[in-house]
């Protein structure tokens, strides 16, 4: 395990029964605030679209609602579907962000569309080309982005120069092989596509190629993490996330569904082979058995950075448990130094 392990979070904006969306951004914030008063590094928005129960559709202007409203996090997109924008846009929107809120933008770029076949359609007729063509897409933003470029005919004024770290995200290995021959920071979507973490981190190790960018490799794990003061507490609103996953896997998507007690049915579906493989990396309990179980993921995976997911009913829960995680984490630091 590595000395002094960042820690942050990656946020859906997922949309609890009852709740507007509205509220549901606003809740948002009301956890971004926690975060930085925590000693969170960072605070990244996933972009997926055409979900009742995912507001994190419009990525750049929560990036902004929240750097607006905090003063020290970092705050990103993890990630901009790349597939579904183009470069110079992306450049655009990440350039006036940087101009507002410098020194504290990230930009973590994906291959997948976070949608359905159509709706990527509706998004960007050539979706499926771009999709291919995601290594030229990722070289076209840093071109935007260069002091050189201002000699060029197409130009992002706004971005040229501008500190906007690029970040490769991945859920295979195909992500890791770029990522290491790019020489760019690797965050790998093991909260809910755990099958190839290990292999993606050894690829990315072994490949890593230094550049203008980055001189070691350096690695983001996410995990999804359910605390509370209690292991039974913890659990009962861990049953709103394995419903959800639930309803993924059986076409029967809803809005954040209110917690119930861990039944002996909740473990049965929890321990179907298709809900545990996507939920395997969840730290589910109180301090000491959370502890625990990340000192060994840590262990295991010698990450630089761990990047929580905290899907719950009830904001107040996701505050509770953002602040027992990072009382852990700064444990585990201060033990790692000592």
């Amino acid at each position: 395990m590595k000395n002094n392990i960042k820690y942050s979070i990656l946020e859906l904006a997922t949309v609890s029964q009852g709740t507007t969306v509205k509220e549901t951004l606003n809740n948002t914030l009301a956890l971004a605030q926690v975060a930085e008063e925590n000693g969170y590094e960072r605070y990244w928005f996933a972009e997926h679209h055409n979900s009742d129960t995912v507001a994190s559709s419009a990525t750049a202007v929560l990036i902004g609602y929240v750097a607006e409203n905090t003063k020290r996090i970092r705050v990103g997109s993890g990630g901009v579907m790349l597939p579904n924008h183009s470069p110079l846009i992306v450049a655009e929107q990440f350039g006036t962000l940087a101009q507002l809120y410098p020194n504290r933008i990230d930009l973590g770029l994906g291959r997948a569309t976070g949608t359905d076949t159509a709706t990527a359609q509706a998004i960007r007729s050539d979706s499926f080309k771009a999709a291919h063509s995601f290594p030229e897409e990722i070289k076209k933003i840093q071109t935007y982005f260069s002091p050189a470029n201002r000699s060029s005919k197409v130009r992002v004024s706004m971005a040229e120069g501008t500190d906007v770290p690029i970040y490769i995200l991945g859920s295979s290995t195909d992500s890791a092989h770029l990522a290491a021959k790019k020489g760019l920071p690797y965050a790998f979507a093991s909260h809910f596509a755990s099958t190839h973490l290990y292999n993606a981190l050894r690829i990315y190790e072994q490949e890593f190629q230094s550049s203008e960018f980055l001189s070691a490799p350096y690695t983001i794990a996410g995990i999804n993490i359910i605390m509370a003061d209690t292991n039974e507490e913890a659990e009962k609103i861990f049953t709103s996330l394995i419903g959800m996953f639930y309803g993924m896997m059986t076409g029967n998507m809803q809005t954040v569904q209110p917690p119930s007690e861990m039944t002996e049915e909740w473990r049965q579906i929890f321990n179907h082979p298709s809900v545990h493989q996507m939920l395997r990396f969840s730290f589910v309990g109180d301090k000491k058995t959370v502890k625990k179980q990340i000192i060994a993921f840590l262990d295991d995976t010698n990450v630089d950075e761990l990047i929580a997911v905290s899907t719950m009913y009830a904001t107040e829960d996701r505050i509770k448990s953002a602040q027992l995680f990072a009382e852990v984490m700064k444990e585990i630091n201060v033990n790692s130094r000592a």
